[in-house]
This record gives structure tokens, sequence and C-alpha cells, in this order.
């Protein structure tokens, strides 16, 4: 029941227009609200982002209304607590302010002020003859559906996924590979039961998109009024000699994936692993596994990631990885994989084109991914691009049929972030595709509205925390500006294309990427020169107007 608490340390509400403020609150262990003021109204809300648990008082406040996390852009409104962008699935809670007796009080239940959220309106019973269908069970299809059930959507939602698990935080597994499901499920069971979502263990086989229909491979057909496509990437696997045929060589994107991996690591650990490609999700379990194994990227940039981050930036990640032990081969080509002398149906090397041979207990292939469309190869109504993805507009509708949606992996559209002009863009980022998912699920919901601007961002375990927004296709800029202490990995990247900053990348130096991700909405990041000449992002104020 809920019940007025008093907050410490306030006499009076004295907060500036824009001010936000953390306060604990009297009578709760560890009980503590955020304050933000907007106009003449104070708010009081919960403290913490509800996808990771960072403290929102580190977060960037807009004009409009948008408080935007730190840690990973998750952006609530402050006014009603909602969930704006991803990755965030629970809003914040909302409690009423009283002064009075020369104090402030806020009324809430005790177990809400403790939880930091509040559920989001999901159950729903199906009415009318409305059917979505989703193809794929993971970031974008998440976002997918709480937008439909919090936007009001009554209709039925069948989801069709072979992950053979509920939709997961698929970021934990290259981060920390978790095995356990109910360790990175988002919501149980009950949730979807309770939102008349059914969800189907299968995998789609083909698209009739005349009649409507979704086929699956089990035989089952499944008809829609709406289509979502949102079946993610295949991670590619190496067609040299070895990789194909012999065992303890891995993939890295499933549970089964990391329960392998794990399995072959042993409990004993203290193994041999070598990691071919020096990608984020390469890097990543290269850091995961470096504590107790003996680790070994092979890369074939000058650094790692050098084509996204740059080389100076790959070689901070790479300087953070070597203290944990971990050993590079870069600008290194790989030959083949040969036995293990103990088992020959085992790896036991990796042989570089050098003629360098890497000892291998296990490898894993963190090379990228393929858009997932194989299914829809025969359909006549589509033509997918050179690197099978599909083809949408600014709403996410698949271009040459009506009433389908392509969201993730899966999906170019018009990206119209800084330096972009709206040119055909893929971008294979968790928060993207859960973004994506949002966008389409409410339109579903509202037809009419349309779809809200949002600028990319990503993060990554890279023996610390990176953040990034914007997006900076290889070859999509032509210098990096570079502040902070790089040397103590300590950094802000501004990715200038001429003078144009398209994205930003930062470590140990919050807020700045969540404040630049609101500078390039509204048209305002500062221009390389700027920069240069010493200006900072986090002193400048934001326009109200959106411009993306």
């Amino acid at each position: 029941m809920a019940q007025e608490y008093k907050l410490k340390g306030l006499s009076a509400l004295d907060l500036k227009s824009g001010e936000k403020r953390e306060v604990e609150v009297d009578g709760i262990e560890n009980g503590k609200v955020l304050l933000v003021k907007m106009g003449e109204k104070t708010h009081a809300m919960s403290a913490n982002c509800t996808h990771y648990g960072a403290p929102l008082k580190l977060g960037v406040v807009t004009p409009d209304g948008r408080l935007t996390c730190a840690w990973h852009g998750a952006c609530f409104n402050v006014a009603t607590g909602d969930v704006e962008d991803a990755p965030a699935l629970d809003p914040l809670a909302k409690f009423d302010i009283i002064e009075k007796d020369g104090g402030v009080y806020i009324k809430g239940e005790e177990a809400t002020i403790k939880a930091s959220r509040r559920s989001p309106n999901h159950k729903c019973s199906v009415k009318g003859q409305e059917k979505v269908v989703i193809v794929g069970g993971g970031s974008g299809t998440v976002g997918a559906l709480h937008a439909l059930r919090e936007n009001g959507y009554n209709g039925a939602i069948t989801v069709i996924s072979r992950e053979g698990f509920l939709p997961f935080d698929r970021t934990k597994l290259s981060k920390a590979l978790i095995a356990d499901p109910s360790k990175v499920e988002w919501r149980p069971q009950q949730w979807y039961d309770e939102a008349s979502i059914e969800m189907v263990t299968d995998e789609a086989s083909g698209v009739d998109f005349k009649s409507k229909k979704v086929s699956t491979k089990s035989g089952k057909s499944f008809s829609y009024t709406k289509l979502i496509l949102a079946s993610g990437g295949s991670p590619k696997s190496l067609p040299l000699p070895g990789f194909q045929d012999l065992e303890n060589v891995f993939l890295l994107r499933t549970i089964p994936h990391v329960k392998s991996i794990l399995s072959a690591v042993g409990e004993d650990k203290g193994k041999n692993v070598v990691v071919v490609g020096s990608s984020f999700i390469g890097m990543e379990v290269a850091n995961a596994l470096s504590s107790e194994n003996t680790v070994t990227v092979v890369g074939m940039e000058k650094a790692p990631l050098e084509r996204i981050m740059g080389a100076e930036v790959g070689n901070i990640f790479r300087a953070n990885l070597e203290k944990n032990g971990v050993k590079f081969y870069m600008e290194a080509g790989v030959e083949k994989a040969t036995p293990s002398k103990s088992d020959p149906k085992k790896v036991g090397a990796v042989h570089l084109k050098d003629g360098t041979e890497l000892a291998a207990d296990l490898v894993i292939l963190g090379i990228g991914v393929t858009p997932s469309t194989e299914y829809l190869k025969d359909a006549k109504e589509i033509q997918l691009e050179e690197d099978s993805s599909l083809r949408c507009n600014e709403s996410f509708e698949v271009i040459g049929v009506k009433d389908v949606y392509a969201i993730g992996d899966i999906a170019t559209y018009p990206y119209h972030g800084p330096g972009s002009n709206g040119n055909p863009t893929r971008i294979e980022h968790w928060n993207v595709a859960q973004n994506m998912g949002r966008s389409v699920g409410q339109q579903i919901a509202k037809p009419g509205v349309k779809p809200k601007p949002f600028i990319p961002i990503f993060w990554s375990a890279q023996g610390s925390q990176l953040r990034y927004c914007g997006h900076a296709t290889p070859g999509g800029f032509d210098e990096v500006v570079l502040k902070g202490e790089p040397d103590q990995g300590k950094f802000a990247a501004y990715y200038a294309n001429g003078e144009t900053i398209v994205a930003v990348a930062s470590m140990q130096m919050d807020p700045i990427m969540s404040k630049c991700a609101e500078l390039m909405r509204r048209g305002n990041m500062p221009t390389k020169s700027e920069l240069k000449n010493g200006v900072n992002p986090l002193e400048l104020g934001l326009p109200t107007e959106v411009k993306i």
C-alpha cells in the first residue's frame, strides 16, 4: 500500500529547470529516488536505469523531457517514466511529491521504490481478426512485443523462433559466456502468457506474401495481417581446411554455442584458446576467457577493429586485453587447422600463412555474421540486397510488399544520422534492432504514427566498458580526434568525415556518449575543428528540436 516517505536532506524543492538530483528515502534501506525538474514541475522517479541498474543521476536530461542513461543509451520520458529508447524494457516508477512541515515527501510503495522500476502494461486478451506474426526471437522482436502491447494493440501475436529459448540478452553470451537461459532470458513464460503472445519454436522456410502466410520447416503455416521479419544474423564459418570438420571449432551466437565452449574449456580451465577474428565478438570472448586460459587472437588488420574504430583506438583495446594476458597476432592470415595428436577428431593447432603454429584446445570464430534470409530466397515479390538483407523505407516497411516490416541485422534502411543523408545502411547493433522493433510495434498499434528517430548506440567489453554512438562505416571517417587520457584507457574518440562528427566512442568518460547522441539527434554536434579547439560537448546546451 502506498504511503508517504520523507526525502533526506531536503527542506524544500530547490532544483533549477533541467537539474537532476539523487536523494535518499528515509525509512527504506538503500531506498533512493531521482528528482528532475522540467520547467516549473519537479518529478520524482526511480533512481536507477531498468536495464543494468546504472545511476540515472549520471544521465543526460533534454529540454523536451528525455532522460538518457549514461551507460547504454536507454532513454525514459521524464513526465511518465515510459521507455523512449532501448535497451531498457521496464519503465521507471513515478512518485507524487508532497511538500509539508518543512520537508519533502514522496508517496509510493516500499517495494516499488526498492525495485527502481515498474512493470509495463503488457496484459492482454486478444480481440478482433488482426494478427501479427514475427519471424525471429532476438532483440528486435523484444522491442516490437513490448511496443505492441504497451501501445494498446489487442490483436493476436505469434513469434516463430528457431532459438529454442525465450528471447534473451544475447550481449551477455560473448561478454560473460552465460549459458543458463534463466539468467539471460528477458521475461519468463508467464509474461508471454499474460500478454497473449504465442511463442513457437520452429524455423521459417518461406513466406507467401500474396496469401499472407509464413510456412515453417515443421510443415506448419501461420497467417498474418502484419508481418515483422526479425530473423537476425548467422555467424560466418571459415571455409579453410580443418575448420569445417574438426571438433572444438566453435561459432558464438546462441546459448548452445556457449554451452559447447564452456564444456570444451572444462572445469580445470587452463586451455589454449585461439580466437580467429579481432571483431567485437572475438575480442569480447577473448577477454571473457583470458583469466584462466591461454588466449590468442588472430586478426587481419594492423589493430583490432581498425576498420571500424581506427588503429589508435583499436590498439587501446589491444593493450587492455594484453594486460589480461591475451596474445595477439595481427596482420595475420589463417591457412588451416590441424588435428590434435592426442585426439585426431579434435582441433590441435591453427596454422598461419607465415608458418606460425598456434596450439589450440579449442578455436572460436569471430569473423562476422550474414543476414539470415535464406527462407526468402524464392520470394518473387522482393529482391534481396547483395549482402542478403532487405531494403526498407524510413518506417522499416519492406520495399515491394505490403504490411511487411524488416528489423535488425537483416534490414537495410535510410539512415539519417550525421554524415549520412539517408544512405541505405545496415547496422548490426543490439540497440538498433530493439529500437526498430519498438518503432514498428508502435506504428502497427497506432496507425499513422511516424517512426521516432534514434541515433545508433552500442557498447562492448574491451577490457573496459566501451560506449559508442552514431555510425562510422568502414572508410566512413577520415580522422579521429582523441581526447582524454588514451594511455590510461580513458578517452573520447570523435570520428570525423570532413568537419562532420559521424560517431563517438568513449571509455571511462561518462556521460559523453549519451550527451553526444542527443546532440547528434538535434543536429548540434560540434565540428571537428571546434573539438580540436577545445569545445567540450558536456558543456553545450541541447536544443529542443530534433533534426534527424
